[in-house]
């Protein structure tokens, strides 16, 4: 891991403390995969399936902002939801998915650690998650199992694996059985972790950020929040740069 000045220094949700070495793998930047095809629309999956958005005139796919939520882009993370970066980083940015959406395990995939990399890492964005848990129990179940991971410092190990053993819908790939495996793969106490599952100990926190998620507009998978602006779709990495560039100006 690389050094880095304690005022840029990358932290977790758990109580500001910088993640500990040989935890998430965005803390070394990947292969950036260089794409060839700009591309002309994002998509954004809903309870009815998957939609495509247009860009509007300035490139940048977005919804008319929710003037409730502009600036109060911290109030809107408020519930000890995971985070990584600097707490008082100039711009938050709040993820809303689902562990079953495939455009959600795009943006993981191909997006995320280019954020992190460049933003994330240097204390210019906070980078919170909160669960949008709506196509089906195996959702809510995946969604759940990250919080009781967190409860042992690996939500984001977790986040991770999760995004990367997506597998249909509702087809078992996130039974509860297979979510048990997961935490044993990652090393997590059997015991703890089981009972936090099974006693359903996070479903209302994972329907509340659902809620939460709706009533800042969020309609389909992934929705983001850049400092109160609704971002909407599995965008390209230089839609999110303009945005998050657009929430840098406006602090300064």
């Amino acid at each position: 891991m690389d050094e880095m000045n304690p005022t840029n220094t990358v932290v977790d949700g758990n109580g500001g403390k910088p993640a500990p070495a040989g935890g998430r793998s965005f803390l070394i930047p990947g292969a950036i995969v260089v794409a060839g095809l700009v591309i002309a629309g994002a998509v954004v999956y809903t309870s009815g399936g998957f939609s495509s958005k247009s860009k509007n005139t300035a490139g940048l796919e977005v919804t008319a902002p929710n003037q409730a939520a502009v600036g109060q882009a911290a109030a809107v993370a408020e519930d000890n939801d995971p985070f990584i970066g600097d707490p008082k980083a100039p711009v938050t940015l709040i993820e809303f998915g689902d562990f079953q959406c495939p455009f959600c395990g795009k943006f993981f995939r191909e997006v995320e650690s280019k954020i992190i990399a460049k933003y994330v890492k240097t204390g210019q964005v906070r980078f919170v998650y909160r669960d949008f848990a709506f196509l089906g129990p195996e959702s809510e179940d995946a969604a759940a199992a990250a919080e009781c991971a967190n409860e042992q410092g690996k939500f984001w190990q977790y986040h991770d694996y999760l995004y990367n053993h997506q597998s249909g819908e509702n087809q078992g790939a996130f039974s509860r059985d297979n979510l048990k495996n997961f935490a044993r793969t990652l090393g997590l106490s059997n015991q703890q972790f089981d009972s936090c599952l099974d006693t359903g100990k996070y479903t209302d926190k994972v329907r509340k950020d659902t809620a939460d998620g709706r009533a800042n507009g969020v309609n389909g998978t992934p929705g983001f929040l850049i400092n109160g602006r609704l971002v909407v779709g599995a965008l390209p990495f230089e839609q999110f740069d303009a945005a998050i560039q657009s929430g840098l100006a406006a602090k300064r």
